[in-house]
């Protein structure tokens, strides 16, 4: 079973990225279990606080490629 990982629609690099390496893409606020979520940073409120809650590592794409967002979730796995 390939492990999911929920990303920003945005972020289609990655997404297809993802996809090749087996991962299954959702988006993020499901109630799916995924391993983690990999966001941009702005789901960030004027209070710089997340607009999402999740119990799973959340993952802030922004300044990163996608080679080293995909290097932190293998580290997670």
């Amino acid at each position: 079973m390939a492990k999911k990982i929920a990303v920003e629609e945005n972020l289609t690099g990655l997404r297809e990225l993802l996809r090749k390496q087996g991962y299954t893409v959702v988006n993020p606020g499901g109630d799916e279990n995924v391993l983690a979520m990999v966001i941009t940073g702005l789901d960030n409120n004027t209070m710089n606080m997340q607009d999402i809650t999740t119990k799973v590592p959340v993952i802030d794409a922004a300044g990163k490629t996608p080679d080293q967002v995909l290097a932190r979730i293998k580290e997670l796995e």
